[in-house]
C-alpha cells in the first residue's frame, strides 16, 4: 500500500512539474495561431475559432516586407554568436579548471572573477563600450563573441572546476610516472573522464549567451549584429503590437535550444549527476 501510494505522489507530482512546464509553452502555441478577433474577444476563449499559421510563413520567409527578413537574420546571428562564444570560452576553460583543480593556491583567482561575476552588468558598460569602440567591433557579431565570452568563461571555469576536483587523480600520477605532460595527461586522461560534465556546461554557457539580451541591446544598433532577444524586443516596440506574432516568434525561437538539449541528452544528465555518488 505504501509503495503504491508513493508511486502515485510520484508520478503526481511528475505530471504536476509537466504541466507546469508545457502549459505556458501550450498557450503560447494557441495565441501563435489565433487571429487578432480571437485574441481581443471578451471573454477570452481557449481554443481559436480560426486557425491561422499565416505569422509562421511570414516568419520563415524572406520576401520583401516580412517579419521573417529581421527574424531570420537575428536567428543566424544569435546561433553563431552563442555557438562561437561557448567553444572559444570551453577551450580556454577547460585548461584553467584543470590549473586551478590540480595546482593549490590559485583559488584566490577563481574567487576573483567569481566576484566580477557577480557584479551587475551594467558596472562594465562604459568599460566594454570604449573597448569595442578602440577596436572597431561595435555592432559586429565578433564584438558580441568577445563579451559573451567575458561572461560564459568564469562560469564555466567554475563548473569545471568542481568536476575536475571529484576525478581520481591517481591515473593521472600513473601517467605524468609514465612521462606525459601536463597537456597529454588532461587531452588523453583527465578529459575522457570529465566527457559527461563537457556537454552539460556547454549547453549551460550557450544558453547563457542564448538569452543575453542587456549588452547584445547596447552594443548593437542593427540587424546585421542584433540578436534575437533584441530583435523580439522590437517587435514588440510598435504601438499595434500583434501578440500573435510575438507568440509565434517565442515558439520558433525555443526550437533550437530544445534541439541542442535533445542532442546533448545523455551528456546532460550524466553530467549534473556525476559527483553525487563521490565517496
Amino acid at each position: 500500500m505504501k509503495t503504491k501510494l508513493r508511486r502515485v505522489l510520484r508520478y503526481g507530482a511528475a505530471l504536476l512539474v509537466a504541466i507546469s512546464i508545457l502549459a505556458p509553452m501550450g498557450w503560447l502555441f494557441l495565441m501563435s495561431v489565433s487571429s487578432v478577433s480571437d485574441l481581443s474577444r471578451v471573454p477570452l476563449e481557449w481554443l481559436p475559432r480560426q486557425w491561422d499559421f499565416s505569422r509562421y510563413q511570414g516568419l520563415v520567409s524572406l520576401a520583401p516586407n516580412q517579419p521573417g527578413n529581421i527574424f531570420l537574420h537575428a536567428l543566424g546571428n544569435s546561433v553563431l554568436v552563442a555557438t562561437v562564444a561557448t567553444a572559444i570560452s570551453l577551450l580556454l576553460a577547460i585548461p584553467a579548471a584543470f590549473s586551478f583543480s590540480r595546482y593549490s593556491g590559485r583559488d584566490a583567482w577563481l574567487s576573483g572573477a567569481l566576484a566580477i561575476y557577480m557584479v551587475p552588468p551594467v558596472a562594465f558598460v562604459l568599460p566594454l563600450y570604449f573597448l569595442l569602440q578602440q577596436l572597431g567591433l561595435l555592432n559586429t557579431r565578433p564584438g558580441l563573441v568577445m563579451v559573451y565570452c567575458s561572461l560564459i568563461l568564469p562560469f564555466l571555469t567554475w563548473m569545471l572546476k568542481n568536476q575536475f576536483d571529484s576525478l581520481p587523480q591517481d591515473i593521472e600520477q600513473a601517467a605524468r610516472l609514465d612521462g606525459l605532460r601536463f597537456w597529454q595527461v588532461l587531452l588523453r586522461i583527465t578529459l575522457p573522464l570529465a566527457k559527461p560534465v563537457l556537454g552539460a556546461a556547454a549547453l549551460f554557457g550557450w544558453l547563457l549567451a542564448w538569452d543575453e539580451f542587456f549588452y547584445a541591446l547596447l552594443f548593437t544598433s542593427n540587424i546585421s549584429a542584433q540578436t534575437l532577444p533584441v530583435a523580439i524586443a522590437g517587435f514588440t516596440a510598435g504601438r499595434a503590437t500583434d501578440d500573435g506574432l510575438i507568440a509565434a516568434i517565442g515558439i520558433l525561437a525555443s526550437v533550437p535550444p530544445l534541439f541542442i538539449a535533445i542532442w546533448l541528452q545523455k551528456t546532460l544528465v550524466s553530467g549534473l549527476t556525476s559527483g553525487g555518488s563521490k565517496g
